[in-house]
């Protein structure tokens, strides 16, 4: 019979974690679904160099040839960057995916739950999935809520994509029982805008702060669950309120007017608003994984700086 198939965790990834260095975990569907080319390999290879810059251990998961892997080698990254054939996998299809030995990029839900089964404990993204609108009549929801009721681990984000139901996330990661805090601000990040326009209950301030909520949280050991830190983009460096407000409606009577469902709506409407801003959607984009890819690091840098 052939070997049961395991986690591959890059050498550095692994030692890193075997000596208590700090490590911080990066999704891999922005490389092949969010990013256009060759910008999408670019910014890759920058997010992890940021990563560095702040004395941590990139640690970009995704699945190459069948194989998961945490820690892609620049060859990988190359791999899922360039093909069209790179599947995206959330937590329900890593296993098939696998067995099928595909190419594979890794969303929230998965790149959450992996990380966390390795000892990784902070994982920077871009913005997380959510609650559709219309999921009352759809019931569409992505499954990074719910995994992260169940991953112990950190995530540092932008919000949810205004694009989604923002109340209605909040709504669900409360009774999910998921921590949610901003980061120097009591207001919910919109992701493309500083503010979503949604209150929240906790901010926190530095980074050293982050990681003393997060071992009080380990400490307790009353929830498996994990805490999402929402780290707005600069009031200056975000998208133009107006602009980001028209191009959205829009956006969203295309997708009704053509009948777009499902997993199809994010990517439909994300490349509508590259087209609809003349690229400055994806400038923001950028800006925003390297902001919190910096901070996820810092973060990683104060939990093992207190261990």
């Amino acid at each position: 019979m052939p070997p049961e198939p395991r986690i591959r965790v890059h050498d550095d990834v692994r030692a890193a974690l075997a000596a208590g260095r700090p490590v911080v975990a990066l999704e891999s569907t922005i490389i092949s679904h969010g990013l256009p080319r060759p910008d999408n390999l670019a910014v890759a290879r920058d997010i992890e160099a940021t990563v560095r810059r702040r004395g941590a251990i990139p640690a970009t998961v995704g699945m190459v040839g069948g194989a998961l892997v945490v820690g892609l080698d620049d060859a990988g990254l190359e791999r899922l960057a360039g093909s069209d054939d790179v599947v995206k996998l959330s937590v329900r299809d890593l296993a098939v995916a696998s067995a099928a030995g595909v190419d594979g990029a890794t969303t929230v839900a998965s790149t959450s739950a992996v990380a966390a089964a390795v000892g990784i404990e902070v994982f920077a993204t871009g913005g997380l999935g959510g609650v559709h609108r219309r999921a009352a009549e759809t019931f569409d929801e992505s499954a990074d809520l719910t995994t992260l009721s169940r991953t112990p681990i950190v995530v540092v984000c932008a919000g949810v994509k205004s694009i989604l139901d923002v109340g209605a996330t909040l709504e669900r990661l409360e009774t999910l029982g998921v921590g949610v805090a901003g980061y120097g601000t009591h207001r919910f990040p919109g992701f493309y805008v500083t503010d979503s326009g949604f209150d929240l209950d906790w901010r926190l301030d530095s980074p050293e702060q982050v990681a003393a909520a997060w071992r009080a949280q380990r400490g307790f050991g009353v929830t498996g669950a994990a805490l999402v830190v929402g780290n707005p983009v600069p009031a200056q460096a975000q998208l133009d309120r107006d602009l980001h407000d028209r191009v959205l409606a829009d956006g969203l009577e295309i997708v009704e007017r053509d009948g777009v469902t499902g997993k199809d709506v994010t990517p439909v409407l994300l490349a509508h608003f590259h087209e609809a801003t003349a690229g400055a959607s994806l400038a923001t984009n950028v800006r925003i994984i390297l902001a919190n890819a910096d901070l996820a690091a810092r973060i990683a840098a104060a939990l093992a700086d207190a261990s």
